[in-house]
Formats: C-alpha cells, sequence, structure tokens
C-alpha cells in the first residue's frame, strides 16, 4: 500500500498549528483548574467543553473573555469581610477541644481591623485573651505555667523574659502550633483549640527563625502566602503591593531572596505576617539576629502597626520594649511575674534613682560617702561603678533635700548631680533578680 506523499511545505504550515492549539489547551485546562481561578458565569464546566471541543477559538476565548479577577463565587469571602481575613462575624466551631475547652468563645469576635488607624479603646474587647493556659512537657517540664493575659486591640504589647522564659511556648500555642496542656486562648475572639482554620485567618505569624525559600523572589513569595490566605486577582496583586511597600522591599521585590541581607529577609518575614491583613500579628524575637541598623529598622516598622492591628511580640531585650511598647508583661520560668502599662510599671516597681557623677581622683572619699549613704534610712542602695555614684532610694522627697547636702558636706567636687529616669532594667532586675541578656545574644525562649 502506498501512502500519500505530503508536502513538507504543508507540514511546516500543520505542526506549529497543531502545536499551538494543544499548548493551548493545556493552559486553559490548568488554569481552569485552579481552586482560586474565578470564571465568568461561574461555570468551569461549561469553560470545560468551550476548551476542549471549540479548537483553537475555545482557549483563545477563555483567555481573552472566561477569566475574571476575583475568587469563585463558592469561596468568597461573606459580605463585610476582607478576602482572606474570612467573615467578620463567623462565630467559632462548636467543637470539643482536645483540651476539653468549652465550645464558647472567650470574647465575641472582633471585626477584622482595615487599613485605617483606630483609636485605642479600653472598654473594646482585648484582641488577645489566654486564660490559666499550661503546657508541660514530656518528663515534667513545666514550659508555661497558667499564663493569664488580655491584650488590647490596637496595641504593640511586648512580651519580655530572659531565654528559657516561656515567650516562644505561649506564641506557638497561640498560634495553634502546639497544644495546651490545660487553659485556653482566644484571638480575636475566637478560640485556638475549637476553631484553629479561623484563628489562623485573624493572625499573622512570623517565627523566631524565619526561613525563605532562596529561589523565589520576595514578590513571588508573598504572592503564595496570600493565595493560601484565599486572595487571588488584584486583591493579591494590590496586597502583596502594599506589604512590600510596608517593609520597604518594594524595590528588590523582584530579587531572588537568597540575595537578600538578615534585615532584608526578616523584614519579608513581616510582610508575610501582614500579606492577608490580619487584625492580630505576633512575632518571636523579631530582631534577635540583627545588627543595629536592622533592629532599628524592624523596631520602627512594628512601632508603626499601633493603631492599625494588634502587635504582640516577644523579646529578651530590654530596651526593645522600652522603645515601643504601651504594655509588657514579664515571663520567667514559665511564670507571668508582672503585666500591665509600661509608665505604670516604672512608677510602681522601679525605685527612684539618684546618679552623681563627681571630678576623678576622689575615690576614697566617694567611698566613705556612699558608706555613709547606706546607713540612712531613706536609701536602700549605694554603689560606685566606673567613679559614677548611684544611689537608689526609697523616699524620694527626703532624698531630693538630704542628698546634695550630704555631697557638699563630704566636700566632693563634682561634675553632676541628677535624679535619673527609672527603666524597664530596674523593674525587671527588682522582679526577678536576673540580669537580663545582652542585645546580641540569641534567643531560645
Amino acid at each position: 500500500m502506498n501512502l500519500p506523499s505530503i508536502d513538507p511545505q504543508v507540514i511546516a504550515l500543520v505542526i506549529p498549528v497543531v502545536l499551538l492549539q494543544l499548548g493551548l489547551l493545556v493552559a486553559g485546562i490548568v488554569d481552569l483548574l485552579r481552586v482560586d481561578r474565578a470564571v465568568r458565569g461561574g461555570n468551569k464546566g461549561l469553560w470545560a467543553v468551550v476548551i476542549v471541543f471549540v479548537n483553537l477559538i475555545g482557549p483563545i476565548l477563555y483567555f481573552l473573555v472566561g477569566r475574571i479577577d476575583g475568587v469563585p463565587e463558592d469561596t468568597a469571602p461573606a459580605p463585610g469581610a476582607v478576602p482572606g481575613w474570612g467573615s467578620p462575624h463567623d462565630p467559632p466551631v462548636a467543637a470539643a477541644a482536645a483540651v476539653g475547652a468549652p465550645a464558647t468563645p472567650i470574647a465575641a469576635p472582633l471585626p477584622a481591623v482595615a487599613a485605617a488607624r483606630v483609636a485605642l479603646d479600653p472598654d473594646a474587647p482585648p484582641a488577645v485573651r489566654i486564660d490559666a493556659l499550661t503546657r508541660r512537657y514530656p518528663g515534667g517540664v513545666l514550659a508555661l505555667d497558667a499564663l493569664t493575659l488580655a491584650v488590647p486591640q490596637g496595641s504593640v504589647f511586648g512580651l519580655l523574659g530572659p531565654n528559657g522564659a516561656g515567650k516562644t511556648t505561649a506564641l506557638r500555642l497561640l498560634a495553634g502550633l502546639a497544644r495546651p496542656s490545660s487553659g485556653r486562648a482566644a484571638v480575636a475572639g475566637i478560640e485556638v483549640a475549637t476553631d484553629p482554620i479561623g484563628v489562623r485567618r485573624q493572625l499573622g505569624y512570623l517565627e523566631q527563625d524565619p526561613r525563605a525559600y532562596t529561589w523565589m523572589t520576595g514578590r513571588e513569595q508573598l504572592a503564595m502566602l496570600g493565595r493560601l490566605h484565599g486572595l487571588a486577582g488584584s486583591a493579591l496583586d494590590r496586597a502583596v503591593a502594599e506589604a512590600l511597600a510596608r517593609v520597604d522591599l518594594s524595590s528588590a521585590a523582584d530579587r531572588r531572596a537568597g540575595t537578600y541581607s538578615g534585615g532584608m529577609r526578616q523584614r519579608l518575614g513581616i510582610a508575610g505576617a501582614l500579606v492577608h491583613r490580619p487584625p492580630v500579628v505576633v512575632l518571636d524575637e523579631p530582631v534577635s539576629a540583627l545588627d543595629p541598623e536592622g533592629r532599628r529598622d524592624v523596631l520602627d516598622l512594628i512601632a508603626g502597626l499601633r493603631g492599625e492591628t494588634t502587635v504582640l511580640f516577644s523579646t529578651h531585650v530590654l530596651a526593645d520594649v522600652e522603645r515601643i511598647c504601651d504594655r509588657v508583661a514579664i515571663l520567667d520560668h514559665g511564670r507571668l511575674v508582672v503585666e500591665g502599662e509600661l509608665a505604670d510599671l516604672l512608677d510602681r516597681y522601679a525605685l527612684p534613682v539618684w546618679r552623681i557623677e563627681p571630678e576623678p581622683g576622689q575615690g576614697e572619699t566617694v567611698e566613705r560617702l556612699a558608706a555613709r549613704l547606706r546607713a540612712e534610712p531613706w536609701v536602700t542602695a549605694a554603689a560606685l561603678e566606673h567613679g559614677l555614684l548611684t544611689v537608689a532610694v526609697a523616699d524620694p522627697v527626703v532624698a531630693g533635700r538630704s542628698i546634695l547636702a550630704a555631697v557638699a558636706e563630704a566636700g566632693i567636687s563634682v561634675i553632676s548631680v541628677a535624679r535619673a529616669r527609672p527603666t524597664l532594667e530596674d523593674v525587671f532586675l527588682r522582679l526577678t533578680g536576673e540580669q537580663p541578656a545582652p542585645p546580641t545574644a540569641e534567643a531560645s525562649a
């Protein structure tokens, strides 16, 4: 049997058309099967028929006419909800928790916080509530001991403590990454134990040691996270652009993350926690491994979120908390030592301190003055370090009248005598009796 010969010119014309049609058909079907793909009319089955059976025109029609921005109607958020945040009116799942927590929420669910800033309202329900949360590891290690906290909406809340104090354990329990031995926690009014998926819609989380896909660009990574939170189309593009701008990575958005510095990777991690615009952001030691410039940039970024979202972050560095926090909770050995507004803690627990800087060459005379001051009933401590005499007093009124007289009577020439502003370090040392870790130390709480 002789087969008819085919003109090579015809083959050269037909093969590219066939390849183009097959390529468009496969591309159209793959795109149509995406979970976050929305189509005109909402009927994906009809568009599948068009793509497969209308030959070359079908895939072209699909790509030009069928696809639309947005999310499929069956997965679209309820009216009033921001895409990816979940409905602000969705109740928590009424299922029994593994730890036996009741199904009712601790507080009514919060509405998702929009981009506009909101005033801190002391009467508003807390953004985060933790009630007697306990975590005991095998072997009897008690990492967290009946922690109870309430984090106000729109605040920057610092969880402070030395390494091993239980900070990371508390945040992992809050994010649903570990289960408590007892107790309960709620984020935006949704209990973690009964509705962990609902909590994750309301929560942005940055782990202590964030990792990036080094072969992906910053924009690609944020887009991936946004899609995981249900964002798509133009809403996804806007959210990614806003998150990149917020952390000052717009100019580096299309570079591979493997080329980012440590500070840039940390900011990319924060952008990932913010991309779906959550009302609560949890950051575990966000500046522990950064250089001074990187620390400053990230702390300024966190401070800029005040009133726009609620930020709960952990640190072992006292200066970080003093710089940006509204409220602070101090943990030690898994237990809450104290919690409250920063200014109130300084007033309540930081003893008034006077610092006397003498002229050089008067060491023995200054030592005698220190010994004399220690004997006074209104003095709690007096120490000479590096040529500076520090005097902690129990009665600042008496101290104000007496210290200058004591210095003059001792015949000491001074450069300055001043009452020092109490610091969070004074509170920390008084309440825990421990020296805080230096800023460069690695966290392992």
